[in-house]
């Protein structure tokens, strides 16, 4: 605190006036009390003036602030545990459940006991599942569920075999709006537990399987995986990512998933599709994915291949071959300005990660372009600056 108070009052002689500087004063009364002074000199042997401001409100003002900040903290992290155990409830739960938006009755969300014994993922319409007789009764539970919150279930029949199921009803607040909690149980005796094709244990060996396996449906939601996929998405049990998107974990989640998708359907199958994965906990790996499915009649599931080649040896020249042209740059330090230098690194990097999706897309410039975010029309022009021609006889695609 003094020297505060005497660099202030130096300020004050050499400048005329001092800066702000906050300081407790004690008074005789023992009351401390912070205070922002500054002083000024008056001329002459006037001496200098200091003036104060209380600092007390202030001080009380962002007390309070830290404290309601922590209560903010504290209710958040109270929140994000009731999250995370109606989530596990959800997940965890033998009985069908599903949330469907109140307006479209379209599926929101659906646990993975929803999605194998009804089929029904995330997007579906639940209205279109339901038997044609059984709409009116199932439209009257839901308005009454409005008006009430909750009503006791009926019996409609679900699912191209029109099986009988009893549905409850519950109205909820959820972020796309109002939704309905469905809550389904099968009638009669238990659904049967798939048996494996003569004897053979499909199940045991899938996951015995040092490649991850998936098997998916028509919309890409994952309806069977084995561990060594758990693993390298690092999520610990099946029913989790039960329903979810396989382009949730794709380095590209929108443009590479569309493009898997587009490939298996014109050609029916594809192999060594390169791309990288993104584990939930950030860990990344790069993949090749195969995958094969029925493209006219018979089952419209989608089985997909995904081997782990981050652990190959890579490819040495071509990261020298950056390396070397970086050096080359840094080299420069002290020869060259800055913004030439600069200019001089992005291409560089532009131009290895031209090729690199080249080369990651087997030559296919309309992929790589999708691949980098660019327009094809944009990448022919880089591909023409910078000389780059060395796509696979066969796999170029025509301009335009």
């Amino acid at each position: 605190g003094s020297d505060r108070v005497r660099r202030m009052l130096d300020d004050a002689r050499r400048n005329g006036v001092s800066a702000f500087r906050q300081v407790t004063q004690r008074f005789p009364s023992g009351l401390e009390m912070p205070v922002e002074y500054t002083t000024v000199r008056l001329g002459g042997a006037a001496g200098l003036l200091a003036v104060g401001k209380n600092l007390q409100a202030v001080a009380e003002l962002q007390s309070r602030l830290i404290a309601a900040q922590q209560a903010r903290e504290q209710d958040y992290w109270k929140l994000r545990e009731i999250e995370t155990r109606s989530r596990l409830l959800f997940d965890a739960s033998s009985e069908a459940v599903l949330l469907v938006r109140a307006d479209t009755l379209r599926i929101v969300e659906a646990n993975p006991a929803a999605i194998r014994a009804l089929g029904m993922a995330p997007g579906w319409e639940f209205l279109r599942e339901v038997a044609p007789r059984d709409h009116d009764a199932l439209q009257n539970m839901l308005q009454r569920a409005r008006k009430h919150g909750r009503v006791p279930g009926i019996l409609i029949h679900v699912g191209a075999d029109q099986a009988p199921w009893v549905v409850r009803a519950s109205m909820m607040t959820a972020e796309p709006g109002l939704v309905f909690l469905l809550q389904l149980g099968h009638v009669g005796s238990p659904l049967p537990a798939p048996t494996p094709a003569n004897g053979i244990p499909l199940d045991e060996l899938m996951d015995r399987l040092p490649d991850a396996f998936l098997v998916l449906d028509p919309q890409g939601c994952i309806r069977r995986a084995n561990q060594a996929f758990l693993n390298l998405v690092q999520v610990t049990t099946e029913s989790s990512i039960i329903g979810e998107r396989l382009g949730r974990w794709l380095s590209q989640p929108g443009a590479a998933a569309s493009m898997l998708f587009a490939q298996l359907q014109q050609h029916g199958s594809i192999r060594l599709y390169a791309t990288q994965l993104t584990g939930d906990l950030g860990a990344e790996a790069e993949v090749e994915i195969s995958a094969a499915g029925v493209t006219e009649g018979g089952s419209p599931f989608i089985a997909i291949v995904i081997r782990d080649v981050s652990r190959r040896l890579p490819m040495h020249d071509v990261q020298d071959r950056l390396r070397a042209a970086l050096s080359a740059v840094a080299e420069r330090i002290g020869k060259t300005p800055l913004p030439v230098m600069v200019r001089d690194t992005a291409e560089v990097v532009e131009r290895h990660c031209i090729e690199t999706a080249l080369r990651l897309t087997h030559g296919k410039r309309t992929a790589a372009a999708e691949l980098l975010g660019l327009s094809r029309q944009s990448l022919y022009a880089k591909l023409e600056r910078y000389g780059i021609d060395d796509a696979p006889e066969g796999a170029r695609e025509a301009i335009g």
